[in-house]
């Protein structure tokens, strides 16, 4: 078997069996067939076989990613699936070893992640004309993201289905297809609310049947690039840090929720994060506030 076969199969088995959402397949997808491009060229051969995949072939291959001057993260990914690749060939007894196990890589920089603060979010929420059904929509969308915490991807894929309007809660489809429960606030109830009479007009008027929640002009399932797009209109609207994106949200409902005090492992539950470590992220943000008022206001700091 060459190890271009194996990939094949490797990516069927990440989507199958692993539950890994497209996105996530796609991404294995071009970084390994860039590792074995490079080692079919470097091998000066048509196809890599098993004997070839070695911790030598490896390290040149990282040598390379850094000569043609790729970002660390983009080295430590590409790194990452070649190390999920090779355990996957050592459990299909394809390898005995697994090569890139004795590869390290990059030291990569902690960034702390971008957030808005509690005033600059009620700006941005307030920034949507709820008069008009694109507004009433907007508010409902920004309110969701911001009240239950979710990545972009989650909001779009909401059905109606999904949301407890009575309770306050959504079942939300989170990465590798995994199910949790988010909370909606009052807040975000209310907008909702708001939204549904607009939604119903709108798919009789597009003569358009929907389950999601959040729909387009003309009555289909709004995309992640959509809401992108009209954020960034509000972020000028109100006058916000452009560098703000949906995600952005997420990573200030994290802050705010541990700035007053939320245990971190019910934020980690929130957020459908599977390891601790993901959330801790936050704490350092907390921390560093922390530490920046203490400096400002201590007279021997």
């Amino acid at each position: 078997m060459t190890l271009e076969v194996a990939l094949a199969e490797f990516l069927t088995h990440l989507g199958l069996e692993r539950n890994a959402s497209d996105k996530t397949v796609k991404s294995y997808r071009e970084d390994l067939t860039q590792a074995l491009g490079f080692a079919r060229e470097r091998l000066k051969q048509g196809s890599v076989a098993p004997a070839d995949w070695t911790t030598r072939l490896l390290r040149a291959f990282v040598a390379w990613l850094h000569e043609q001057s790729y970002a660390k993260s983009t080295i430590a990914r590409r790194l990452a699936a070649v190390r999920s690749f090779g355990k996957y060939l050592c459990r299909q007894g394809v390898l005995q070893q697994n090569p890139a196990l004795a590869l390290r890589g990059p030291r990569l920089e902690k960034k702390l992640p971008h957030f808005l603060t509690v005033a600059d979010v009620q700006k941005l929420l307030a920034a949507p004309d709820a008069s008009a059904w694109a507004g009433s929509r907007d508010r409902a969308l920004l309110e969701t993201l911001y009240s239950a915490g979710l990545r972009v991807s989650e909001l779009v894929g909401l059905d109606l289905a999904d949301a407890d309007l009575n309770d306050g809660v959504v079942v939300v489809r989170g990465k590798g297809k995994k199910e949790r429960l988010a909370l909606l606030g009052p807040a975000a109830v209310s907008a909702i609310q708001a939204w549904l009479p607009e939604r119903a007009a709108l798919l009789q008027r597009a003569g358009a049947d929907s389950p999601a929640v959040f729909l387009n002009k003309d009555g289909g399932r709004l995309t992640a690039r959509s809401v992108g797009r009209l954020l960034t209109g509000y972020l000028r609207l109100a006058g916000l840090d452009p560098r703000t994106s949906p995600h952005t949200l997420r990573h200030s409902f994290a802050t705010h929720l541990l700035d007053a005090g939320a245990d971190i492992r019910g934020v980690q539950e929130l957020l459908g994060h599977k390891s601790l470590n993901t959330t801790q992220v936050y704490t350092h943000v907390t921390t560093q506030r922390l530490q920046d008022s203490y400096r400002k206001a201590h007279p021997r700091s």
